[in-house]
């Protein structure tokens, strides 16, 4: 495994370890981040949260990551895998500007 790709696992699994902590927290879930499957629905029929619980998550993420969610994209939310591309992507561009 070269070095950048271990540096990339380790990015991504800081950013997934601190989301699960931060939304079983937040939303006070009754799972331990064992329990959160990456690609589980975090709106409806997978967690069964709402839209309260969505303005909850993006707050989570704005304060967590420093990381603006526009209004409009909510396929943010989808997943928690979904939530860490996201960080992911905007934090490479500010890295780069």
């Amino acid at each position: 495994m070269t070095e950048t790709v271990r540096v990339a696992i380790e990015k991504r699994s800081a950013v997934i370890n601190t989301f699960k902590d931060e939304l079983i927290r937040r939303l006070n879930l009754p799972y331990t981040p064992q329990d959160l499957h990456e690609d589980v629905s975090l709106l409806g029929a997978g967690l069964g949260l709402d839209s309260l619980d969505a303005l909850e998550i993006v707050l989570c993420i704005e304060n967590c990551f420093g990381i603006k969610i526009p209004d409009q994209n909510t396929s943010v939310l989808r997943s928690i895998n979904t939530v860490v591309d996201f960080v992911l992507q905007e934090q490479a561009k500010k890295v780069q500007q």
